[in-house]
């Protein structure tokens, strides 16, 4: 009887022990899902204030149908290094932007790229 009882504390133990490799696996992999949605969301946010410049006349302080002159100063520092990732804003030509966001968890190794057009708003995460 001995034997068998602890065979079963042994057998009870590798089998918690599995449990909780693929609970923090399942964990990391929620995180940095997360975190891409996250960064989506914030180059969603940052690009509609690109397309609030491009279609604000000069005269206003816009830039009268051009994403010329959008820069990080156009943008609130706390939007452009957040929690989740460090936002550097291209050089905007009279018809895109694009937005690049890299994750501030270093043991992520893709960005999240933000392409904005008068018409329309696309993040591709690589």
């Amino acid at each position: 009887m001995g034997q068998q009882q602890l065979l079963l504390i042994v057998l009870g133990v590798i089998i918690v022990g599995i449990a909780v490799v693929v609970g923090i696996n399942l964990f990391n992999a929620n995180a940095e899902s997360s975190t891409k949605d996250s960064l989506v969301s914030e180059g969603t946010n940052i690009g509609a204030l690109a397309q609030q410049f491009y279609k604000k006349p000069t005269s206003m302080g816009g830039g009268g149908n051009t994403f010329a002159g959008f820069d990080s100063t156009k943008v609130s520092s706390a939007l452009l290094h957040s929690s989740d990732a460090n936002w550097v804003i291209g050089t905007g030509t009279t018809t895109s932007i694009a937005i690049t966001g890299t994750p501030t968890n270093t043991s992520y190794t893709w960005t999240c790229v933000t392409t904005v057009k008068p018409d329309s708003i696309n993040s591709v995460v690589h």
